[in-house]
């Protein structure tokens, strides 16, 4: 059976547009790969972090995958950092073949360093060859990835070539991208030519995971539209980006393309729209917020869900990276 890995920082509440454009997806896949699916709070401190507010993070991470559908008896879900060593150790292997220009290619560090790049911390800079760590210590073969991470799996497969080359032996798959048909791209309820985000400081820009069905409902009440009715055709609503911004969001909760829904409500304007999109997302999201609270009210029994599967993940990972060090020439007694 192919194999995945993918993971999402635990840093703020995830959301809707984490919800469409990833965990759904996993959800779909976890019978046909055996999956990785982790919570990488290593790569979370590559920024600044509240110690407290990370461990809360990570668990609340864990209870959204396994609300949303991901079985615990069937994929791995686990904090990086229970696997700390493995993933550094490999991290610190793959860094001795990854030349400086790869790495000075990388678009995220120049984002997120901005203009005080002088100041960012290593970690932030390496945190590709962490990413490439994560994916090639589980021999992952494939990654499901997001149109900013892309570039960073292309680094892991010329890394994963680096390696195989210079050691002369077939060790480490290329991965590659899992590619889930069109992409769920879901943007903030205030502002529909930006990205739904956990950054953005107004909470009414996104519907959270965790949010009950009063508050997904007003959420979409108050959410940005503009005054016209709805067309017959998606090709009509370029330059209305708030609007094909919900009819998008209809069309993922429901299984449907545009064009679908758009025949249901061509004609129609957002007073009639909006009510059923939110009869919609509560029926969809309120089951998942619901078992998140079950869950995250048990942290114990969260815990111990955790720890297993870092366990599992980590009979997986140890033998590569033992293999991986003895191909390098370190001495194991």
């Amino acid at each position: 059976m192919n194999r995945i890995f993918s993971g999402m920082q635990p840093t703020g509440n995830l959301h809707l547009g984490n919800y469409l454009g990833a965990v759904r997806n996993w959800v779909a896949m976890q019978h046909d790969y055996e999956c990785f699916f982790c919570m990488v709070d290593m790569h979370a401190i590559t920024m600044p972090q509240d110690p407290a507010e990370l461990r809360r993070s990570t668990r609340e991470v864990a209870a959204a995958y396994i609300a949303s559908g991901i079985d615990p008896d069937v994929c791995s879900i686990f904090h990086q950092s229970a696997l700390g060593g493995e993933h550094a150790e490999l991290t610190w292997i793959l860094s001795s073949l990854t030349p400086l220009g790869w790495l000075n290619r990388m678009t995220q560090f120049k984002e997120k360093a901005g203009k005080k790049r002088e100041n960012a911390g290593l970690a932030l800079y390496s945190y590709p060859v962490l990413m490439a760590a994560d994916i090639l210590l589980y021999h992952a073969t494939h990654v499901p990835v997001g149109e900013d991470q892309k570039q960073h799996l292309e680094l892991a497969r010329d890394i994963a070539g680096a390696f195989n080359r210079h050691y002369d032996i077939e060790f480490f798959p290329l991965p590659e991208p899992q590619i889930l048909g069109e992409a769920t791209r879901v943007m903030s309820l205030r502002d529909g030519s930006s990205k739904m985000s956990k950054s953005d400081p107004s909470d009414q820009s996104r519907i959270n995971l965790t949010d009950d069905a009063d508050t997904i409902a007003q959420k979409i009440k108050r959410a940005k539209t503009d005054p016209e009715l709805l067309p017959d055709d998606p090709a009509a609503l370029d330059g209305r980006p708030e609007a094909a911004n919900l009819v998008g969001i209809y069309a993922a909760l429901s299984d449907q393309t545009a064009a679908q829904v758009l025949a249901d409500f061509a004609g129609k304007g957002f007073g009639q729209f909006k009510p059923a999109l939110s009869d919609l997302a509560v029926s969809v999201l309120s089951p998942i917020s619901e078992n998140m609270r079950r869950l995250l009210n048990d942290p114990a029994e969260l815990d111990r869900i955790i720890g297993g599967s870092a366990e599992r993940a980590r009979s997986v990972a140890a033998p590569i990276l033992h293999k991986t060090k003895d191909i390098v020439g370190f001495l194991q007694v």
